[in-house]
């Protein structure tokens, strides 16, 4: 194969898990009796649409009874001020006490307070009554209907009548290392837009999703050692669904100009590593400085200089100076495997291509 010099993006791999942008856990804020459900299982349902309706009768009549208490009570207000104003004129005429005019004055302020008190009873029963009519919180898809027409439904209490999941967008969470979390704060910072790729474990996995990193946690998870990181998916065709496990791969940045090889091609000793390159028909040992990986690539921080046709099997029966002669070559990017074999006398090797020594077989004789 032919070493590549060129961009290379530094990709941080994970496994994420998919979940709503937004959940809400449908509940009755009041206790009733379930009269109607509006919607289906599994329906999608528009911020504001009327999900259930809960028996108002006995909420309406509430109202009704405060209303007309309230009344009666502004009405006895009026009396009750009517009458410490007369008082007022008359304790200046001597013709009422003191203790008479402040008693006057006093049952008129515990009037008002008690219209106050029945104007925010009034308007939480108003409230009840309105909350008889479950509408939804949020636009998304339902999940199972708890609950059916007839059944005694409590304010607040478990189970929920059902569960909306916000679809569009959905959010990918996944964890990285500690390590690649300081890699990603040396490259990109901690307020980038970054480039996020999700890949389904199930299904088409050529399937090319993208999304856009927009939660880094606060903190590092003192029992796994890592930080919890979120991604936002549009998700227009609706591909990914929560609770679905992907392989997701966060890029950091792209190294420009870089040299990468196969990662078969790379000989790792006690002493170093190393590749060889075919060069004049001879196979050469160059030592290599190893960088990060990239999938099946290996990132070479020195060594070479892109272009060189190097060996990617049958390394063990080289050795340096080797003859070799390419046939059916890869080194233009092909396929491996189309002709293989860089070592000689029968063995497999590999140069970008296949080899034959003198006897004509497969690989490169030394």
């Amino acid at each position: 194969m032919t070493a590549t010099k060129g961009p290379l993006p530094f990709i941080v791999s994970a496994n994420g898990q998919i979940e709503p942008n937004r959940t809400v856990a449908v509940q009755s804020l009041v206790s009733g009796m379930l009269t109607r459900v509006a919607i289906a299982e599994g329906d999608e349902v528009a911020q504001g649409q009327v999900l259930f309706q809960i028996d108002s009768r006995p909420f309406r009549a509430e109202l009704d009874r405060l209303q007309s208490t309230l009344a009666r009570d502004q009405a006895t207000l009026v009396r009750a001020r009517g009458d410490s104003v007369r008082f007022a004129g008359l304790a200046k005429d001597g013709y009422v006490t003191r203790q008479q005019l402040e008693q006057t004055f006093a049952e008129a302020s515990a009037l008002a307070a008690t219209v106050a008190a029945g104007k925010a009873s009034l308007e939480r029963a108003r409230l009840d009554l309105e909350n008889t009519t479950i509408k939804a919180p949020i636009s998304g898809r339902t999940g199972q209907i708890m609950l059916r027409v007839g059944s005694l439904v409590r304010a607040q209490a478990d189970p929920a009548l059902l569960t909306i999941n916000e679809l569009q967008p959905v959010l990918v969470r996944f964890t990285v290392p500690e390590q690649a979390f300081e890699e990603m704060r040396r490259r990109s910072g901690l307020d980038q837009a970054l480039l996020v790729n999700i890949v389904p474990n199930v299904g088409d996995s050529s399937q090319k999703i993208t999304g856009t990193l927009t939660f880094i946690d606060n903190a590092v998870d003192r029992a796994t050692g890592t930080v919890l990181l979120k991604a936002r998916v549009p998700n227009a065709d609706r591909s990914l669904w929560p609770g679905q496990f992907v392989s997701v791969g966060l890029e950091l940045s792209v190294d420009q100009d870089a040299i990468t090889v196969p990662s078969e091609a790379v000989v790792t000793t006690t002493n170093g590593a190393f590749v060889y390159v075919v060069e004049d028909g001879k196979a050469k040992r160059v030592v290599v400085k190893v960088g990060r990986p990239a999938g099946t690539l290996v990132k070479l921080d020195s060594g070479l200089v892109g272009g060189e046709q190097v060996i990617i099997e049958g390394q063990n029966r080289l050795q340096d100076g080797a003859k070799v002669e390419l046939r059916g070559s890869l080194s233009k990017g092909g396929p491996s495997g189309a002709g293989r074999g860089a070592t000689g006398r029968g063995n497999r090797g590999g140069a970008g291509g296949a080899a034959s020594g003198a006897a004509g077989k497969r690989g490169a004789t030394p």
